[in-house]
């Protein structure tokens, strides 16, 4: 009878192991996720600065960093740069360029993806600072891309000034390349070979195969890396803020620039919070736009 009657019991305790498995990750998220994230949205509620009158005392009011935020211009001029920089470096580039990559490389000999992979990775493996001043150096007046300009009588232009958007895209693809680059490798390597091979047999064209075959295979594979490269490329701060600083005036203010000038720059941290959950907003839906439809 006292083994019947422990069994119930013995059978609680061995449904609930998982949870004691469980709850340290579920602390870790509380701690350096849940609650920033509740935090953070408190304070775009109040008047939380570092400097002047509103320093002294912590006040709620209510929906006013909002309400300044959507009235204020740079928050626009801001939004559109770094969409513009997303869809440049993100879609256009990083997605692209590093599926054109993995292509290239798929069935190459083994030194051939070794050479070549290495030399995509060392900008991926570099810090983002490192590759921010690498770029800059680049583009600088007296760089790399102006001396050889002026090797050819080309003359000589103020990238950083002229084009900064583009030189701050062209930095990012250059940084985040090689993420896709994995990824597609891994999804082009799990596409059946005889698929492919009995494609060319039925007299499938090289675009044909591609289309009709890689691609449907491998869409999954799209989705989920546009959407991980999204979110990354959503927080990108210090690659601008080392080349351009957002500037020259705001033509590469993105929102975390204009986020980090808000709280730290002018100490209003309550309207640069406001600011932060924007910039959350924007990859909560893009996210959700991703996964809907790799339904």
């Amino acid at each position: 009878m006292s083994s019947i009657t422990a069994e119930p019991y013995r059978q609680k305790r061995n449904s609930l192991t998982w949870l004691y498995f469980l709850l340290p990750s579920v602390l870790i998220m509380l701690i350096f996720f849940i609650y920033p994230v509740f935090l953070t949205f408190f304070y775009s509620f109040t008047n939380l600065a570092l400097t002047g009158e509103s320093a002294k005392e912590l006040k709620f009011v209510g929906i006013d960093n909002y309400i300044h935020m959507f009235k204020d211009p740079t928050v626009r001029i801001s939004i559109w740069n770094t969409l513009i920089f997303l869809f440049g470096s993100a879609v256009i580039g990083q997605q692209v360029l590093g599926f054109v990559i993995a292509l290239l490389m798929k069935h190459k000999n083994k030194l051939f993806r070794r050479v070549i992979g290495t030399i995509v990775l060392a900008g991926w493996v570099t810090p983002e600072i490192v590759c921010a001043l690498c770029l800059y150096s680049f583009f600088g007046d007296e760089g790399t891309l102006n001396s050889g300009l002026a090797f050819f009588g080309i003359p000589v232009v103020t990238w950083l000034f002229t084009v900064p958007m583009l030189t701050i895209i062209l930095a990012n693809i250059w940084h985040g390349t090689a993420f896709s680059m994995l990824v597609f490798q891994a999804a082009l390597d799990d596409v059946p070979s005889e698929v492919e091979e009995a494609a060319v047999v039925d007299g499938a064209s090289r675009w044909q195969v591609l289309t009709r075959i890689i691609l449907p295979y491998i869409k999954e594979s799209f989705v989920t890396n546009m959407m991980l490269v999204t979110l990354q490329t959503l927080g990108v701060f210090g690659l601008i803020y080392a080349m351009t600083g957002g500037g020259p005036g705001t033509s590469t203010t993105t929102l975390p620039i204009f986020m980090y000038n808000q709280a730290f720059v002018n100490y209003q941290l309550g309207y640069g919070t406001a600011i932060s959950l924007l910039l959350l907003l924007i990859g909560v839906v893009l996210s959700l736009f991703y996964i809907r439809s790799l339904k």
